[in-house]
Formats: C-alpha cells, structure tokens, sequence
C-alpha cells in the first residue's frame, strides 16, 4: 500500500517542522513537500498532487483561504486541510466556501491534527469543536450567509489587494504574479473603484476587515 502523501504550508519554520515532524511519526504517513506561503503551496500542488494539503490561513503572498480556492478550482477532489488561531463564524464561512474539507485550530493541532488526517484520508470532513456545532446548528443558512460573503472582487483581485495591503509595491506585484505593471495599475484602479476607497490604508483596512490579511495582535 503506497504512503499517504501530505503538503504543508506555514510560514512559520519552527510550527511547520513541528507539524510534519506529527505527521510522519505516524506509519504510511509521508510530507513529500512543504510551503512557506500559499503561492508556493498552489505551485508544489499542481507539480506534486499530494493526497491531503495543510494550509495555514495566514501566509503572506498568499494567504490559506485564496490558495485553498485556487487548488480547489484546479482541482475540485483536492482535500484541503484549514489550519488557524481563529474560530470566528467569519473564517469557518470562508474556509467552507474556500473549498476545505477540514478544520483544526493551532491550538488544537497536536491532539486534532492526526485525526482530522485521518478524516479526510477516509473521505471524510473535519472541524473541531466550536466550528461543528456552527455547522450542525445551521448559522449558515439565509443571512448570516449573505452578509459573510464577498462577491465584490474576483479571486485576482483578492490577490491583488493582498499582496498591496502587505507592502508590495506595484512593480512587485507584477513581477511576484507575471503580470505587466500596467495591467496591475488598472486592477487597482478597478479594486479602488469598485470597493469606493481612496487610499492604499482604506485597502489595508478592507483587506483586514475580510479576512485577506491577518493582523498579529501583541500582548497587552
């Protein structure tokens, strides 16, 4: 019987070097490749075609949510594994429309993670705790849905405000997306136009407020 062959990508060296080290202490188990962000995870799985992909949520360059969209639209049988700090009703929402088929936070990861594995290895989903009884409990049915999804820019877009919201300059995110800069500046006039903002910090916020970047809060 061949081994089960998983991805993961985490931008932290010293939590992804703990997650592999789980995952191949079990038998047949085995991490045949690691991301530090979600565009290399998007590339090593279309080379690579693992059996499950780990993704953290907050990567930079590409964040968990956008890559687990781009892997599940290349390929809709990909079992994506969700990783994060954050159980809010917001972030199960976009995990599930994102195309995961499971759910462990960080917290959890050492007593969750083999067994959320398993789940998917056995063509099953998983979501710890708190985020099951969301789900069982219906809270995505009618409003709550309408009002946690964005439909307002394209999986491009996102993309784009991502990559601006973290700094990068536009010649940079030409050069990081094999685009011309010009074709950039006019998605960005189109992202400022269509999301009515003004300024490169109202990007930042909106890019915030929807779960495109994450901000690392430090101890009070």
């Amino acid at each position: 019987m061949s081994a089960l062959r998983i991805l993961v990508a985490d931008d932290h060296e010293v939590v992804r070097r703990g997650l592999c080290a789980l995952l191949e202490s079990h038998a047949g188990w085995d991490v045949c490749a690691e991301a530090v962000d979600g565009r290399e995870a998007v590339d090593k799985v279309n080379q690579l075609k693992p059996d499950i992909v780990i993704l953290d949520i907050g990567m930079p360059n590409l964040n968990g949510l956008t890559a687990s969209r781009q892997i599940s639209r290349n390929d809709p049988h990909q079992k994506i594994l969700i990783l994060t700090f954050d159980d809010s009703e917001q972030i199960v929402q976009g995990v599930l429309q994102a195309g995961a088929r499971g759910f462990v936070l960080k917290s959890d990861a050492a007593r969750d993670l083999v067994a959320a594995v398993e789940a998917l290895e056995h063509n099953r989903t998983f979501f710890t705790g708190r985020v099951a009884d969301m789900i069982l409990n219906g809270y995505l049915d009618g409003s709550a849905q309408e009002a946690l999804t964005d439909l307002t820019v394209t999986s491009r877009e996102r993309e784009i405000i991502q990559l601006l919201a973290e700094g990068k300059s536009t010649k940079e995110v030409a050069s990081i997306l094999d685009l011309s800069v010009k074709t950039v500046e006019t998605h960005r006039a189109n992202i400022m136009r269509k999301l009515g903002i003004h300024s490169v910090s109202e990007l930042v916020l909106y890019a915030v407020r929807n779960n495109i970047v994450q901000v690392q809060l430090g101890p009070k």
